[in-house]
């Protein structure tokens, strides 16, 4: 897994900056509808998505938790006096305390099963009977869009996504968390080209595939051999699941 402290300033500019999230935060705020009350974005890394949501819809408190301290840093000055260091695992929050939950690209970072199923269950014990849950599913798929880097991709050793559209419905209805949306929204800017797919490679980007190893560097020579080597190919199209807290 990368280390996110490492990450924390230039993890923006490697994902799309401002459009992306702007795109993220406008489809989970589509989600959410008209809710007015308190926001918790859970894993709210740079703050970049948390500023949009804030931005957008005055008539949510928004607040942001996220357990990297680099990445903490930078969302306390997206959002001043809104973000808190906690474990997604054991939220320093009360039951109840929120009307809204989020949680942007985290999940697909819990390798461990009892790690998914604490975090869902976080999300649920802070949120109000009645009240949304919205997060982001199946993260790595939206990268595959066919494109002649994921044909030579295609053969790399990949792990079970923890994020599995199936296992986060079945984890969140355990939490007593019931489904009732779905949308997507475009990673802007985020179409990988070649050469930067070989710099990601080289960086540890892909999980099974550690840099200097000979593998990795097969793979790095037939991304090598494609043309155009800088132009992006399609942006991803992540997804985005809501759910509403049973109790009413």
């Amino acid at each position: 897994m990368l280390d996110y402290d490492k990450e924390a300033e230039s993890y923006d500019d490697l994902r799309g900056g401002e459009p992306r999230a702007r795109a993220a935060a406008e489809a989970v705020l589509g989600l959410v509808g008209e809710r007015q009350g308190r926001l918790l974005d859970n894993g709210c890394g740079t703050g970049i998505v948390t500023r949009w949501m804030a931005g957008a819809r005055p008539g949510l408190r928004v607040t942001g938790v996220d357990l990297t301290p680099a990445m903490v840093g930078r969302a306390a000055a997206r959002v001043p006096g809104a973000v808190v260091r906690g474990d997604s695992r054991q939220l320093p929050f009360g039951d109840g305390a929120f009307d809204v939950v989020t949680s942007v690209w985290l999940l697909h970072l819990l390798d461990d099963p009892a790690d998914l199923r604490a975090v869902l269950r976080e999300c649920a014990r802070v949120l109000r009977p009645g009240g949304t849950y919205v997060t982001t599913v199946d993260k790595a798929k939206a990268h595959d869009v066919g494109s002649d880097i994921d044909a030579v991709l295609g053969p790399r050793p990949r792990r079970p996504a923890s994020d599995d559209p199936a296992t986060v419905d079945a984890y969140a209805a355990e939490a007593g968390l019931v489904r009732t949306g779905q949308a997507r929204f475009s990673g802007v800017g985020q179409g990988r080209s070649p050469r930067r797919t070989i710099k990601d490679l080289r960086r540890g980007w892909f999980t099974l595939l550690p840099p200097g190893e000979p593998r990795t560097e097969e793979f790095a020579a037939r991304l090598a051999r494609l043309p155009d080597q800088d132009r992006p190919r399609p942006d991803p199209v992540f997804t985005l699941h809501a759910y509403r807290r049973s109790g009413w």
